[in-house]
């Protein structure tokens, strides 16, 4: 009765064993030696912003050196319940059996992923933008949707979000949208979802229920931080006002405090509405742009080098990524790594590290290969 779960227990605890042979706790400690230190530094709590970080990040670490023991403890306990419940031959522990595994597998899934970061980079923050394609109102509620499914994996992964800018769609959705994204290897996590996402449903919007093909854009860049210098010409920048847009109530701003800055030699724009000062706007606006700078001059780079491999292919940004299709059958793929499942509702809700791991492996495998 219970042969399934306890063949599928054994194949767990034969990957946790491979992957604490694969991380490196040492290190770990080291990183929490030097924020623990930090901490009882004189003036540490001055700075209420840095010291909340701080401790944000000495807790995520704490838990990737723990992570290992409690995960084989509980699967220890998994199995003596299943062999229990055999013995018996008792199947009304059955459901809460499958459960425990399930809750189990996630926490695995989440400690694999923390054993695949690499980049120097994976530890910034994230600033994240989402924005629909052309087609509309569908695009728009298919971005809202990429929207929804990202802040469904902060909010079960302790990653801290703040929405930097939001423009409502006309009917449905949103027209674009720029979320700040901090935590432990915030950048490594969510690298994995920049490109293009395509949606194939049945469209709610269509009276003659016809199928519908969207597209949306994500866009991962890390943080600007005090290590790296950007420098921005005042001369170069064209600055807009605006009032702040977003659901209504208490908490939208009625004066044009949102900024939105255009830099005239690339024509990027950026926009932030996050905070009611102006000023405070632009800064975190100028933030965002010198992002976007930075992260244009490392794919310069990176496409010199790539130019000089022999196994070089194109790859223009705006390629599609991933396809999730919900008609006329369900299933999500990834088109770099080939991974694919067919529990659309789990992954639209934020159940991403699936492939985000995948994503990782491929990268890391792709670069040994070069």
């Amino acid at each position: 009765m219970y042969e399934e779960q306890l063949a599928a227990l054994n194949a767990d605890k034969d990957k946790l064993a491979d992957l604490r042979a694969c991380l490196n706790v040492e290190d770990t400690k080291v990183k929490i030696g030097a924020l623990e230190a930090q901490m009882s530094a004189p003036g540490f709590w001055d700075n209420s912003e840095v010291a909340q970080k701080v401790v944000q990040d000495l807790k995520a670490l704490k838990g990737i050196v723990t992570a290992p023991e409690e995960l084989a403890a509980g699967l220890d306990d998994l199995e003596v319940l299943i062999e229990m419940a055999a013995e018996e031959e008792d199947s009304s522990q059955e459901g809460d059996i499958l459960a425990e595994q399930e809750a189990l597998q996630g926490k695995l899934a989440k400690l694999e992923l923390s054993s695949l970061f690499m980049d120097p980079r994976d530890s910034k923050t994230v600033i994240l933008s989402v924005h629909p394609g052309a087609g509309g109102t569908e695009s728009c509620d298919w971005a809202e949707m990429l929207l929804r499914m990202i802040l469904r994996f902060c909010e079960r992964n302790d990653f801290k979000v703040e929405m930097m800018e939001y423009q409502s769609g006309d009917e449905a959705g949103l027209k674009s949208s720029t979320l700040r994204i901090t935590g432990v290897n915030a950048y490594g996590t969510f690298k994995s979802e920049a490109g293009v996402h395509r949606l194939v449903r049945i469209s709610p919007y269509d009276s003659a229920a016809r199928r519908h093909t969207s597209f949306s854009a994500v866009e991962v860049l890390t943080e600007i931080d005090d290590t790296i210098e950007i420098e921005v010409r005042e001369d170069d920048l064209k600055m807009d006002v605006y009032r702040s847009s977003g659901a209504g109530g208490q908490k939208v701003n009625k004066t044009s405090s949102a900024v939105r800055l255009t830099h005239l030699p690339t024509g990027i724009v950026v926009a932030c509405q996050i905070e009611r000062s102006q000023h405070r706007n632009r800064d975190v606006a100028l933030q965002m742009l010198k992002s976007k700078l930075y992260d244009i001059e490392q794919k310069r780079l990176e496409a010199e080098l790539d130019a000089q491999r022999d196994d070089h292919q194109d790859v223009a940004w705006g390629s599609q990524i991933r396809s999730y299709v919900l008609h006329p059958y369900q299933m999500i793929k990834d088109h770099r790594t080939n991974f694919e499942t067919g529990n659309v509702t789990k992954v639209l809700d934020g159940a991403l590290e699936p492939f985000m791991t995948a994503y990782l492996k491929w990268n890391l495998e792709n670069k040994h290969r070069t």
